[in-house]
């Protein structure tokens, strides 16, 4: 089994674990577990924004910057996975403020609910969509995923989200590509942070 990449992850699953064990708990409560989320105002997380983030700033040549329309994803080193087929739950933030509404206001069953889409995607598939929100040809190069990761990373993610489903949770999640196009026609192409 593959070990958490960091000390927030360590220490998520470790409060999941003690909210779980609690005998006196309030009549309702949620803990969620976010996926990959992507969408409005992660300009402040640097390094750590999402993959769409990055891909946009690498891919847009009107931004003028460093941006040489070339996406940049890490090679597969796992022979299971081609390059860029690495997949992981990708889940638009506007989903997430959606779920979050949902269980304050329909409080059915307490506990730890998954946050994502429940389908993988491709990091190809975001590229591409990226892309194609810009209506720019897919130019993609492949890299080496870096030495002190590589170990540890992870090839496949996706939530489980019959919980959340047999709460009653009634909206479908936007698609990875009309999230990604939503995201990049109404906000970074537009540099509108709020």
């Amino acid at each position: 089994m593959l070990q958490p990449l960091n000390p927030y992850g360590i220490s998520k699953n470790e409060f999941d674990k003690w909210a779980l064990q609690q005998t006196k708990q309030p009549p309702f409560w949620a803990g969620l577990k976010f996926f990959n989320v992507f969408g409005p105002n992660e300009y402040h997380k640097g390094r750590m924004a999402s993959v769409v983030f990055h891909a946009f700033n690498q891919a847009d040549r009107r931004t003028g910057g460093q941006a040489d329309g070339i996406v940049r994803l890490f090679r597969s080193h796992n022979p299971d996975y081609q390059d860029g087929g690495q997949l992981r739950d990708f889940v638009y933030v506007k989903d997430v403020i959606d779920v979050m509404f949902f269980l304050m206001n329909h409080q059915k069953d307490s506990g730890i609910y998954n946050l994502g889409t429940g389908k993988a995607r491709s990091f190809f598939d975001l590229a591409s969509a990226v892309f194609s929100a810009l209506n720019q040809p897919i130019n993609i190069e492949f890299i080496d995923t870096p030495l002190d990761i590589r170990d540890k990373y992870q090839y496949f993610t996706e939530a489980d989200m019959h919980k959340l489903i047999a709460a009653g949770y009634p909206t479908p999640f936007y698609s990875l590509e009309e999230g990604v196009a939503e995201y990049v026609s109404d906000y970074l192409q537009q540099t509108n942070y709020f």
